[in-house]
């Protein structure tokens, strides 16, 4: 989750809007069913906005509409950078997942999401699943990720972490000078699907895991699966001396407080917006010697994923896709070694140009 920049407090949604070149933000509301939710369209330049809906009890309305514009631009260079005819676009419904979450609720966002006719098409991210994609799927055709008996692609979360997986592995060729993960030691910050799915990747290849989460259920799902991790606490995360810092829960752990503490010489995860200042955070990994790769680059494998149940391809298909971003991951580090600039910032560049293209194209 990004979190809230004070310096905009009380700045009118419009203003960053503009500042971030958004396109539409949507307010939802209803009383009935306790239903809050904002969706933002970042950019359609490439085709219709596709990004999931989130469930997170936000501090404020503010933290919320800020994590969903950062998340929407962050969707939008996903989808450019994985070679997808998709949009950046995100939604957030404000309330706690489990326990403010029903069918009604989601039926009655989904109701929302039809209003929009197309231009955002919705699937599962942190606090939804694909049952509720079919809830969702009751009420709008614009909705992916739905249960395979629905004829979705259901759970995404096993190609993101496979994507999260192969990233991490050019990472380590980076860095290394080899992909191999073997002997390794690898820090997994939540044990949720994604961080799951990533730590099977992980251990097969013969990799040392060490996994934490605030949710005491997703530790001891993990270690039922995995009785070989270590699980270590949430408060020493960052600390860990250790050869990769994997994120996969929420976003923005990567900040002026906990940058100093790592003890790592790659960060790759799962987890979206990991930098909660991309200008300075970058600066501060590349001085402490951290290679990044760049979040929305590596875990792109699960948009890649639910792209499948619009495009009509299958899940196989999907997995090579996603198995190609080791090459695209290896191409953005190398490239932000002959620019000169942070591996996130080559990352933009790459994803600008192919909408900068498009969008002359269609002047033309």
């Amino acid at each position: 989750m990004s979190t809230y920049n004070p310096s905009e407090n009380g700045t009118p949604a419009m203003s960053i809007m503009e500042r971030m070149n958004h396109e539409q933000l949507v307010y939802c509301f209803d009383a009935k069913t306790g239903l809050k939710a904002l969706i933002a369209i970042h950019s359609t330049v490439l085709g219709p906005a596709l990004g999931g809906t989130r469930m997170w009890m936000y501090a404020n309305e503010n933290e919320a509409l800020y994590d969903v514009l950062r998340l929407s631009e962050g969707m939008t260079y996903k989808a450019s950078v994985a070679g997808l005819d998709l949009g950046g676009g995100k939604a957030v419904i404000i309330g706690d997942s489990r326990r403010d979450k029903t069918p009604e609720l989601m039926r009655k966002y989904g109701e929302f999401v039809e209003r929009l006719n197309g231009h955002y098409i919705t699937a599962e991210d942190v606090g939804t699943s694909k049952a509720d994609m079919g809830f969702i799927g009751e009420r709008t055709q614009h909705v992916t990720g739905r249960p395979e008996q629905e004829g979705g692609s259901g759970d995404p979360s096993p190609v993101t972490a496979f994507g999260v997986y192969r990233g991490m592995k050019a990472a380590a060729m980076k860095a290394w000078g080899t992909p191999d993960l073997g002997g390794r030691t690898v820090v997994v910050q939540g044990a949720g699907n994604v961080g799951r799915y990533l730590t099977g990747h992980l251990l097969a290849e013969g990799a040392q895991v060490r996994v934490c989460d605030v949710f005491d259920d997703q530790i001891e799902r993990i270690r039922a699966e995995f009785p070989q991790v270590q699980v270590i606490s949430a408060d020493d995360v960052y600390k860990q001396e250790t050869d990769i810092y994997a994120p996969c829960a929420l976003g923005s752990t990567l900040n002026d407080q906990t940058i100093p503490e790592l003890r790592c010489r790659v960060v790759a995860g799962g987890a979206n917006n990991q930098l909660a200042d991309v200008e300075r955070n970058s600066k501060m990994l590349a001085e402490q010697g951290i290679l990044y790769a760049p979040d929305f680059v590596i875990n792109a494998g699960g948009l890649i994923n639910v792209y499948s149940e619009i495009k009509g391809y299958t899940r196989e298909e999907a997995m090579e896709r996603t198995t190609a971003l080791y090459e695209q991951t290896l191409k953005i580090l190398e490239l932000a070694d002959q620019l000169g600039v942070s591996t996130h910032e080559a990352a933009v560049r790459t994803a600008r140009t192919r909408i900068d293209s498009r969008t002359l194209l269609a002047k033309a």
